[in-house]
């Protein structure tokens, strides 16, 4: 077991280099090839309205009339030991991680990133424990009552929440149950849960349902899906023909065997939100990753946008990591894989 944790450790680190790699591809790489001057690459990091002069500055600052190879090291560097920005007179310490220093706000993205990060959390966590507890219920249910009205009640509206984007749901939840009814604060309400725990939760529950309606419409179809195959199987006559209690058979048997690709594409699933729930946090303006990038684009801001993508990463390898060794847990024979 530790074997196998320690070359999942070693692949995951391997990965995050591959990112590095790729992600600077896309951000400096790429415009290069396609004909992109300095200058051009350089105004994408003092905002939109600056002087030649700032950008002049820029690309001294960040030395993007270096060899790309150089401009990769000092990039990589940045990252696992910090670095300094020059800014006219002084310079701006980056510490690691250094993820990027915003020109922008004169400060490092990465001291952002940690402070819009626990309204990422908070939105991706809640959310998730929605969408997995309705979602496999759920598909439990329909796939013991196949054929059921129950079955094509559920997978009918489990069709719909898989097609319907979140900011349709989310423009609609907040008209009728915030903006009509009452029932729920509207969008901008977030509130951090240290300065008040009761709003915090009043001005999440309508983001976490909305949320949850597309991810548990999913994983209801995938655990219904999977159910009806595994219930057929011979193992599961076997315990039957045992004298094995309906729930033991379907609980113990049944859906112990589903829930292992469901707990794959769960990994995925929190690890990109919990990299930016762009859409979601938009339509509620909750002041989380996703919304930052969203802003960071609209400012012309690179770094944070480049920060945010190396953030997302992490987290989806992250995600990956923990998945493997959940797989050797609830399966030891991927220990031998």
């Amino acid at each position: 077991m530790v074997a196998f944790i320690v070359r999942r450790v070693i692949a995951a680190v391997l990965m995050l280099v591959i990112v590095s790699v790729a992600t600077f591809a896309i951000f400096f790489l790429i415009p290069r090839a396609l004909g992109q001057t300095p200058e051009g690459m350089a105004s994408r990091y003092v905002g939109r309205d600056a002087t030649p002069e700032a950008i002049q500055g820029a690309v001294k600052r960040l030395h993007l009339d270096d060899p790309l190879i150089v401009q990769y090291g000092r990039f990589a560097k940045g990252i696992v030991a910090g670095q300094d920005y020059s800014l006219g007179p002084r310079k701006a310490e980056c510490p690691a991680p250094c993820f990027g220093f915003s020109f922008n706000n004169n400060q490092p993205v990465w001291p952002t990133l940690l402070d819009r990060l626990p309204a990422t959390i908070s939105l991706a966590i809640g959310a998730a424990v929605i969408w997995v507890v309705a979602g496999v219920s759920i598909g439990v249910i329909s796939a013991l009552k196949r054929g059921s009205a129950l079955d094509r009640a559920a997978m009918t509206v489990a069709l719909a929440g898989v097609s319907l984007p979140i900011y349709f749901t989310g423009l609609v939840s907040l008209a009728l149950f915030a903006y009509t009814l009452g029932i729920f604060p509207g969008g901008g309400s977030y509130t951090p849960i240290t300065t008040n725990p009761v709003m915090w939760f009043q001005a999440l529950v309508l983001p976490w349902i909305t949320l949850a309606f597309l991810y548990a419409a999913l994983y209801a179809r995938l655990t219904r899906a999977g159910m009806l195959e595994t219930m057929g199987e011979d193992y599961i006559r076997t315990a039957r023909a045992k004298g094995l209690k309906e729930r033991t058979v379907v609980t113990k048997h049944a859906l112990r065997a589903t829930l292992t690709p469901i707990l794959t594409i769960f990994g995925l699933d929190l690890g990109l939100l919990l990299g930016g729930a762009v859409l979601t946090e938009s339509t509620f303006s909750i002041p989380g990753i996703g919304k930052l990038v969203i802003d960071a684009i609209r400012g012309n801001d690179l770094p944070v946008v480049l920060g945010v993508t190396l953030f997302a990463a992490f987290f989806i390898v992250l995600a990956n990591l923990i998945v493997d060794i959940l797989y050797a847990v609830v399966d030891p024979r991927v220990r031998l894989s």
